[in-house]
Protein backbone atom coordinates (compact mmCIF):
# COMPACT_ATOMS: atom_id res chain seq x y z
CA UNK A 1 0.00 0.00 0.00
CA UNK A 2 1.15 3.46 -0.94
CA UNK A 3 2.39 5.78 2.05
CA UNK A 4 0.60 8.43 2.84
CA UNK A 5 3.20 11.96 2.43
CA UNK A 6 4.40 13.63 4.72
CA UNK A 7 2.51 15.66 7.30
CA UNK A 8 3.08 19.22 8.16
CA UNK A 9 4.84 18.43 11.79
CA UNK A 10 6.66 16.18 9.95
CA UNK A 11 8.03 18.74 6.86
CA UNK A 12 8.28 21.50 10.05
CA UNK A 13 10.62 18.84 12.02
CA UNK A 14 12.87 17.96 8.39
CA UNK A 15 12.93 21.79 8.20
CA UNK A 16 14.14 22.82 11.53
CA UNK A 17 17.04 20.16 11.49
CA UNK A 18 18.10 21.60 7.70
CA UNK A 19 18.11 24.56 8.90
CA UNK A 20 20.48 23.16 11.69
CA UNK A 21 22.88 21.57 9.75
CA UNK A 22 22.85 24.84 7.40
CA UNK A 23 24.05 26.93 10.37
CA UNK A 24 26.48 24.15 11.96
CA UNK A 25 28.23 23.66 8.08
CA UNK A 26 28.79 27.08 8.17
CA UNK A 27 29.89 28.22 11.76
CA UNK A 28 31.97 25.10 12.06
CA UNK A 29 33.99 26.76 8.91
CA UNK A 30 33.52 30.40 9.77
CA UNK A 31 34.13 30.09 13.85
CA UNK A 32 34.96 26.51 14.37
CA UNK A 33 35.43 27.53 18.15
CA UNK A 34 32.06 29.19 19.25
CA UNK A 35 30.36 25.95 16.97
CA UNK A 36 32.41 23.84 19.76
CA UNK A 37 32.04 25.70 22.67
CA UNK A 38 29.09 27.42 22.25
CA UNK A 39 26.58 26.02 20.03
CA UNK A 40 27.42 22.17 20.06
CA UNK A 41 28.72 22.34 23.87
CA UNK A 42 28.06 20.39 26.35
CA UNK A 43 24.41 21.08 27.98
CA UNK A 44 24.23 23.43 25.16
CA UNK A 45 21.11 23.88 22.64
CA UNK A 46 22.27 21.31 20.80
CA UNK A 47 22.06 18.58 23.39
CA UNK A 48 19.42 19.43 25.66
CA UNK A 49 17.15 19.72 21.95
CA UNK A 50 18.66 15.59 21.72
CA UNK A 51 17.27 14.53 25.63
CA UNK A 52 14.50 16.39 25.03
CA UNK A 53 13.66 14.98 21.98
CA UNK A 54 14.38 11.45 24.11
CA UNK A 55 12.56 12.10 26.69
CA UNK A 56 9.77 13.26 24.58
CA UNK A 57 9.72 9.41 23.52
CA UNK A 58 9.87 8.24 26.35
CA UNK A 59 6.64 10.11 27.59
CA UNK A 60 4.81 9.50 24.14
CA UNK A 61 4.85 5.63 25.06
CA UNK A 62 4.23 6.36 28.81
CA UNK A 63 1.29 7.69 27.39
CA UNK A 64 0.09 5.56 24.83
CA UNK A 65 0.54 2.68 27.84
CA UNK A 66 -1.54 4.49 29.91
CA UNK A 67 -4.09 5.09 27.36
CA UNK A 68 -4.50 2.08 26.25
CA UNK A 69 -2.69 -0.38 28.35
CA UNK A 70 -5.96 -1.92 29.96
CA UNK A 71 -7.14 -3.16 26.58
CA UNK A 72 -3.82 -4.51 25.03
CA UNK A 73 -2.42 -7.65 25.23
CA UNK A 74 0.61 -8.02 27.63
CA UNK A 75 3.01 -8.02 24.83
CA UNK A 76 2.08 -5.07 23.85
CA UNK A 77 2.66 -3.70 26.91
CA UNK A 78 5.76 -5.47 27.45
CA UNK A 79 7.14 -3.68 23.85
CA UNK A 80 5.52 -0.05 25.00
CA UNK A 81 6.99 0.00 28.29
CA UNK A 82 10.35 -1.17 27.05
CA UNK A 83 11.17 1.49 24.69
CA UNK A 84 9.86 4.09 27.28
CA UNK A 85 12.74 3.28 29.69
CA UNK A 86 14.93 2.51 26.49
CA UNK A 87 14.69 6.56 25.79
CA UNK A 88 14.25 7.78 29.16
CA UNK A 89 17.38 6.25 29.70
CA UNK A 90 19.44 7.40 26.73
CA UNK A 91 17.65 10.96 27.75
CA UNK A 92 19.51 10.67 31.34
CA UNK A 93 22.49 9.48 29.82
CA UNK A 94 22.59 12.57 27.45
CA UNK A 95 22.97 15.18 30.31
CA UNK A 96 25.05 12.77 32.41
CA UNK A 97 21.55 12.07 34.53
CA UNK A 98 21.48 16.05 35.14
CA UNK A 99 24.78 16.43 36.70
CA UNK A 100 25.75 19.38 36.02
CA UNK A 101 22.19 20.50 36.16
CA UNK A 102 22.02 19.90 39.50
CA UNK A 103 25.73 20.21 40.33
CA UNK A 104 26.13 17.33 42.35
CA UNK A 105 29.52 15.73 41.94
CA UNK A 106 30.03 12.11 40.67
CA UNK A 107 30.92 8.98 42.92
CA UNK A 108 34.30 7.52 43.21
CA UNK A 109 33.45 4.83 40.49
CA UNK A 110 32.60 7.25 37.92
CA UNK A 111 35.42 9.45 39.17
CA UNK A 112 37.95 6.95 38.45
CA UNK A 113 36.37 5.13 35.50
CA UNK A 114 34.60 7.74 33.63
CA UNK A 115 36.37 9.72 30.40
CA UNK A 116 35.46 12.66 31.57
CA UNK A 117 34.35 11.91 34.92
CA UNK A 118 30.53 12.39 34.72
CA UNK A 119 27.87 10.29 35.66
CA UNK A 120 27.03 7.81 32.85
CA UNK A 121 28.12 4.98 31.24
CA UNK A 122 28.44 5.76 27.67
CA UNK A 123 31.63 7.18 28.61
CA UNK A 124 33.03 4.52 30.84
CA UNK A 125 36.39 2.92 29.99
CA UNK A 126 37.43 -0.56 30.75
CA UNK A 127 40.21 -2.56 29.61
CA UNK A 128 41.10 1.20 28.24
CA UNK A 129 38.17 0.88 25.83
CA UNK A 130 35.52 3.55 25.71
CA UNK A 131 32.13 1.96 25.95
CA UNK A 132 30.45 4.42 23.88
CA UNK A 133 33.24 3.34 20.67
CA UNK A 134 32.50 -0.31 20.93
CA UNK A 135 28.48 -0.40 22.39
CA UNK A 136 27.05 3.09 21.56
CA UNK A 137 28.78 3.55 18.15
CA UNK A 138 29.93 0.62 16.32
CA UNK A 139 26.95 -1.71 18.04
CA UNK A 140 23.96 1.57 17.44
CA UNK A 141 25.83 1.72 13.70
CA UNK A 142 24.63 -1.86 13.36
CA UNK A 143 21.81 -1.78 14.95
CA UNK A 144 20.28 1.32 12.84
CA UNK A 145 20.52 -0.34 9.20
CA UNK A 146 19.06 -3.39 10.47
CA UNK A 147 16.14 -0.95 11.92
CA UNK A 148 15.78 1.58 9.18
CA UNK A 149 17.07 -0.27 6.11
CA UNK A 150 16.49 -4.30 6.81
CA UNK A 151 13.40 -4.60 8.71
CA UNK A 152 11.32 -2.14 6.90
CA UNK A 153 12.26 -4.18 3.21
CA UNK A 154 11.67 -7.62 4.74
CA UNK A 155 8.32 -6.65 6.66
CA UNK A 156 5.87 -7.36 3.84
CA UNK A 157 7.86 -10.40 2.90
CA UNK A 158 8.11 -12.24 6.16
CA UNK A 159 4.60 -13.09 7.82
CA UNK A 160 6.21 -14.02 11.12
CA UNK A 161 8.69 -11.34 11.42
CA UNK A 162 5.72 -8.37 10.52
CA UNK A 163 3.66 -10.44 13.19
CA UNK A 164 6.24 -10.41 16.01
CA UNK A 165 7.45 -6.26 15.52
CA UNK A 166 3.41 -5.50 15.93
CA UNK A 167 2.77 -7.66 18.98
CA UNK A 168 5.42 -5.96 20.63
CA UNK A 169 4.68 -2.49 19.10
CA UNK A 170 7.88 -1.70 17.26
CA UNK A 171 7.51 1.23 15.68
CA UNK A 172 8.21 0.76 12.13
CA UNK A 173 10.26 3.37 10.24
CA UNK A 174 8.43 4.67 7.01
CA UNK A 175 10.37 5.44 3.79
CA UNK A 176 11.16 8.83 4.06
CA UNK A 177 12.27 8.76 7.81
CA UNK A 178 15.06 6.42 6.52
CA UNK A 179 15.98 8.61 3.37
CA UNK A 180 16.23 12.29 5.50
CA UNK A 181 18.32 9.83 8.20
CA UNK A 182 20.89 9.03 5.90
CA UNK A 183 20.86 12.47 4.15
CA UNK A 184 21.42 14.27 7.33
CA UNK A 185 23.97 11.52 8.26
CA UNK A 186 26.14 12.17 5.04
CA UNK A 187 25.64 15.93 5.99
CA UNK A 188 27.07 15.94 9.33
CA UNK A 189 30.50 15.25 7.18
CA UNK A 190 30.14 18.44 6.24
CA UNK A 191 30.49 20.00 9.25
CA UNK A 192 34.41 20.13 10.17
CA UNK A 193 34.11 20.08 13.94
CA UNK A 194 34.67 17.15 16.09
CA UNK A 195 31.55 18.36 18.08
CA UNK A 196 29.76 17.08 14.84
CA UNK A 197 27.79 14.29 15.92
CA UNK A 198 26.26 16.26 18.88
CA UNK A 199 24.18 17.62 15.90
CA UNK A 200 23.74 13.40 14.32
CA UNK A 201 22.70 13.20 17.99
CA UNK A 202 19.63 15.92 17.81
CA UNK A 203 19.03 14.37 14.14
CA UNK A 204 18.97 10.35 16.07
CA UNK A 205 16.15 11.91 18.29
CA UNK A 206 14.32 14.16 16.15
CA UNK A 207 13.76 11.37 13.55
CA UNK A 208 13.07 8.64 15.83
CA UNK A 209 10.51 10.97 17.48
CA UNK A 210 8.46 11.12 13.92
CA UNK A 211 9.15 7.47 13.81
CA UNK A 212 7.10 6.83 17.13
CA UNK A 213 4.95 9.64 16.52
CA UNK A 214 3.51 8.11 12.66
CA UNK A 215 5.22 4.76 12.17
CA UNK A 216 4.60 2.71 8.71
CA UNK A 217 2.74 0.18 11.19
CA UNK A 218 0.72 2.64 13.45
CA UNK A 219 -2.62 1.23 12.35
CA UNK A 220 -1.45 -2.37 13.40
CA UNK A 221 0.33 -1.08 16.98
CA UNK A 222 -0.81 2.04 17.99
CA UNK A 223 -4.75 3.01 16.70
Amino acid sequence: MKEKTQTVTEKLFYAFLAFIYLVSIVMSRINESYFALHFAEEDGFVENMTALGLLIISLLQLYRAFKSGRIKPIYWKIGVLFSAALFFFAAGEEISWGQRIFNFQSGEFFSQNNAQGETNLHNLVVDGKKVNKLIFSQLLSFCLVVYLLVIPMLYDKISWMKNLINRFAVPLPRWHHTLWFIGFSLAVLLITSNKKWEVHEMTFAMVFFLIFLRPRNIAETYQ
